[in-house]
């Protein structure tokens, strides 16, 4: 297939992708629901900032995107920098020159990989850890934020280095179809990465609790909840981070599958929201489970790599043979060819990004439909609890009422706050007698 035509062909699939999720959203929408939308598309008082808040969330909202988009070409350029002055070749020679064994020549190729990235991406780190730091949203000590940096480092080379070794077996067994050779144990990986994150990963960075030991009402709220929706998650797979060593935003969360599943309320959250707002999170919390958006989501990550494999598979080849030699990188499976994939990579994941985006609005609103009817006649008002803990949310962290619909597009995980907090207020199938969407009793 040739470059120009695979590339067209990319365009299109780019193009038609984000609308994919919305569409089957779109199917599946309640006349309540389709109301309740439309009517928070035009409450502009649902979600508010008092004056000072609303000057921090528009600074804020600016430092973002320009960081956003300077990180990301930074991050390019930096990859690009690398091979056209020729250090990866030079760390690919250390590599080679310090022992003949492979496993010794991949960690260290991927040790200075790691060093030279870190140092070029630290002053943007900084800065960014300094802002959140300036405006009180990060209350971690300078010391904290190394150490974890100095863990995630060592995670990375761990793993990395194991991952680079399969990587360029493969390219060494399979020279033409190891990209699609690699989506196999890549997608074992990330399964494993999911089962395992909750028991090892995350316990590295912060502190865990069962949330029995501090708040057993809450234990019970949160049963209660579950129940209403059909599951039953008992009291050990219910745990407390101790969020507030670190910042002062809030957030809860699911996490796991099997024997790893359990849900995860930040102690921040529990300080700053009322009883039925927590509930009505927790809700939201554990639709994702109900509506199966653990498995849909990694479904479709499966297909995004391979997608991006596939891409990054005829880019990779296409730059090798036209600034390979340059480079002095003469063959693919040369340890510095990993720096032109991981580039190919980078630019793939940034343009399919909103596609990534658009998913995952789709899946939290879902699960913001599936949180109100999760409380109804557990609090008092699901509309108000819902409203409540979205401006909380907002107001904590400065979120602000009137997003860039680039930024919305391009990176927002979640629909923008005000239409949430308009939409809670304005969601109730029962008032109307009709039927909820997900909860029909």
């Amino acid at each position: 297939m040739r470059l120009r035509t695979l590339i067209l062909n990319v365009v299109v699939l780019l193009a038609l992708l984000p609308a994919f999720p919305a569409a089957a959203h779109a199917a599946t929408t309640t006349p309540t629901e389709a109301a309740a939308l439309s009517a928070a598309e035009n409450d502009h008082t649902a979600y508010t900032l008092p004056a000072d808040k609303l000057a921090k969330s528009d600074s804020l909202a600016k430092i973002h995107k320009i960081t956003f988009f300077v990180g990301t070409a930074w991050g390019i350029l930096s990859l690009v920098l690398i091979l056209q002055l020729r250090i990866a070749a030079r760390m690919r020679n250390v590599a080679v020159n310090l022992s003949k064994n492979r496993w010794a020549q991949s960690f260290t190729f991927l040790l200075q990989f790691l060093l030279i990235t870190t140092i070029l991406g630290l002053p943007l780190s900084l800065y960014q850890q300094s802002v959140r730091r300036q405006y009180g949203l990060s209350i971690q000590s300078w010391g904290s934020y190394f150490g974890d940096m100095a863990k995630e480092l060592s995670l990375t080379l761990v793993f990395g280095g194991l991952l680079v070794m399969l990587l360029f077996w493969l390219i060494r067994k399979f020279p033409r179809r190891w990209w699609l050779v690699l989506w196999f144990p890549v997608m074992a990986i990330v399964l494993f990465s999911v089962y395992i994150s909750p028991i090892v990963i995350d316990p590295l960075f912060n502190q865990f609790e069962p949330l029995s030991q501090s708040n057993p009402a809450l234990v019970a709220e949160i049963a209660k909840v579950a129940r209403h929706g059909g599951i039953d998650i008992p009291p050990e797979r219910m745990f407390l981070m101790k969020a507030s060593a670190k910042v002062t935003t809030l957030n809860a969360y699911v996490t796991g599958f099997g024997g790893s599943k359990r849900v995860v309320v930040w102690d921040t959250l529990l300080a700053k929201m009322t009883p039925d707002e927590v509930a009505l999170v927790c809700g939201h919390e554990m639709g994702h489970y109900i509506l199966g958006h653990i498995l849909t989501g990694i479904l479709f990550s499966f297909f995004m790599i391979l997608f991006s494999f596939f891409l990054g598979f005829h880019l990779f080849q296409f730059l090798l043979r036209r600034f390979g030699a340059q480079w002095r990188i003469p063959a693919q499976d040369n340890w510095a060819a990993l720096v032109v994939f991981l580039l190919v990579l980078q630019v793939i994941g940034f343009f399919i990004q909103p596609v990534a985006s658009a998913f995952s609005r789709s899946h939290e609103h879902a699960a913001d439909v599936f949180g109100l009817e999760s409380v109804h006649g557990i609090v008092a008002s699901p509309q108000q609890a819902g409203q409540g803990a979205f401006q909380v949310l907002g107001e904590n962290s400065f979120t602000e009422p009137n997003p860039s619909a680039l930024m919305e597009f391009w990176t927002d995980s979640h629909p923008p706050i005000w239409l949430r907090a308009g939409f809670s207020r304005h969601y109730d199938p029962w008032a109307q007698g009709q039927a909820p969407k997900y909860l029909q009793k």
